[in-house]
């Protein structure tokens, strides 16, 4: 852990010890804020990002496939021969000067070749093609990807952010309770001290204050915990949070118009869709190895003798042309097991898109029934809170004229802070909820959240890297020709439509500038 972040989150746990102390900043912030800086700097989605941007290259390496190579290859050599003669004399070094009888003659000789080979596809028989599709369609689940990664992001986002205005609305909640179970417990001693209460009522307030500082020290915990994980999420620590703003703009309107938003645009299920769009042209390709290929090649070689003084005469040049044609007859049932292989991991890839499909929908379902029975609560809360503030009130006055004890005060008092922390939490189970909804239905991105922040655009590096370096005119005309001519065609994958982005944003409207005073 850095340093930095060790620091954020001691200072988030310092902060939620002391909060019931310090007074509110000047301003709040934010859930489009919060959200802004996620979408900026969360590590999660920025690791996403460069993931993306890594398996963005393997399109590239696929169409090297139909990119010519050029290499140049070396050798030198240097020899020498001894061969032992006996009982004659031989001129062996060449110098007209005949050798010694019985010794051996050394014969040396150095060579060197230098080649320079340029080599072109012509036809892979559909190898190439059926790559360079799957390569697109593994892109295309990438992004996808990428938008799951950044809605489960969004969504822990929004949580902690509520998670951390419930927390600390039940600190303020436990916090208002020990001041009035302190103030009671006064009254009670009071009361006790000139006869009106017996020494049972002032145990009963001691021991409801004391549950009372256990449940703030717990609530302060909880509050401490939940800052951290805001901390983590957004990058610094949270000041007075805002109120959430409606997701109203986002939601649909009935649960039949989430389904079918869902299995349009939700992420999972199109991730899946292009993945099993891979598989399938990865089948094309292992057919594809049956197929022949060919090649042309062009060949400039260099030969002579390794001496700067020898003339440029003495050194051979060789040029060369060649289409080749290669074959496979028999590779011993690789080939057939490949491309069996490859069709059961399709099958296996089309039969999860329905079971992605049917978890889709399960999943609207889910967060839909909890998003009714929140706003349910909600009004059922709000009713509990009314009444039961009425009831305390009621018993309190009802206390002073000896129509009720103590024991019925504070149980009055503990149902309002009961009714008034589940009010709290229902409107904090209704807003995650809805969020929910929405990253299901594949709604909950950043440029629908916070249009106003610059959007990171995952096609962008995609488009950069399509003529890069190593690209050739000619690479064209080699693909069509890989993808026509082949009996195997792989499909190319297409990308799905896109939904607009909903206006208007959890972000505030841009200030006007008012217009300069004319003369």
């Amino acid at each position: 852990m850095s340093m930095k972040l060790r620091g954020r989150l001691l200072a988030a746990t310092v902060c939620a010890a002391v909060a019931a102390g310090m007074a509110a900043p000047a301003s709040a912030e934010t859930l489009a804020d919060a959200i802004a800086l996620a979408y900026q700097n969360n590590p999660t989605l920025q690791a996403q990002r460069a993931t993306q941007r890594a398996l963005d290259e393997s399109y590239v390496q696929a169409r090297s496939g139909w990119r010519p190579t050029l290499t140049l290859g070396g050798q030198a050599q240097w020899t020498e021969s001894q061969t032992p003669i006996l009982g004659r004399e031989q001129d062996f070094n060449g110098d007209g000067v005949p050798d010694s009888s019985g010794t051996p003659g050394s014969i040396r000789s150095n060579s060197g070749a230098a080649q320079l080979t340029f080599t072109q596809p012509l036809w892979t028989g559909g190898r190439v093609a059926a790559a360079v599709n799957a390569a697109n369609a593994d892109v295309l689940a990438g992004r996808e990807n990428l938008r799951r990664i950044e809605a489960q992001v969004l969504v822990s986002v929004i949580q902690a952010y509520s998670d951390t205005r419930r927390d600390q609305e039940a600190l303020r909640i436990r916090q208002e309770n020990v001041n009035v179970l302190t103030r009671q417990l006064q009254e009670s001693n009071a009361r006790f001290d000139v006869g009106e209460v017996t020494r049972t009522d002032v145990a009963q307030s001691q021991a409801r204050l004391s549950q009372a500082q256990a449940l703030l020290q717990s609530a302060v915990a909880q509050l401490a915990i939940t800052r951290a994980s805001y901390a983590t999420l957004v990058g610094q620590n949270p000041g007075e949070l805002a109120p959430e703003p409606s997701l109203a703009f986002l939601l649909p309107t009935d649960p039949d118009e989430a389904y079918k938003v869902a299995e349009q645009f939700n992420p999972q299920l199109r991730a899946q869709q292009f993945t099993e769009q891979a598989s399938r042209a990865r089948v094309a390709g292992a057919k594809a190895d049956r197929l022949p290929q060919v090649n042309a090649q062009l060949g400039v070689t260099q030969r002579g003798v390794i001496d700067p003084f020898e003339p440029r005469d003495r050194f051979g040049r060789t040029y060369s042309a060649t289409i080749s044609a290669s074959v496979p007859l028999f590779s011993g049932g690789l080939t057939s097991s490949r491309v069996r292989q490859a069709v059961e991991r399709n099958n296996a890839d089309r039969i999860t898109v329905e079971g992605v499909r049917r978890n889709v929908l399960q999943g609207v379902t889910q967060f839909w029934s909890q998003l009714i029975a929140a706003r349910a609560n909600i009004s059922s809360s709000d009713e509990q809170v009314r009444a039961a503030r009425i009831a305390a009130e009621g018993t309190r006055q009802e206390q002073q004229v000896g129509l009720r004890t103590t024991i019925d005060v504070l149980n009055a008092e503990q149902e309002l802070r009961q009714a008034e922390l589940n009010a709290v939490t229902s409107r904090r189970d209704e807003y995650v909820a809805a969020a929910n909804v929405l990253a299901t239905m594949g709604r909950l991105e950043g440029r629908n959240l916070v249009p106003t922040v610059p959007q990171y655009d995952a096609a962008k590096n995609f488009r950069k890297l399509r003529m890069t370096w190593g690209w050739v005119p000619w690479e064209e005309a080699v693909a069509v020709v890989d993808q026509l001519a082949t009996p195997y065609p792989g499909h190319k994958p297409g990308e799905k439509p896109v939904e607009a982005p909903l206006a208007p944003g959890l972000a505030p409207a841009p200030a006007v500038q008012p217009a300069p005073a004319t003369r």
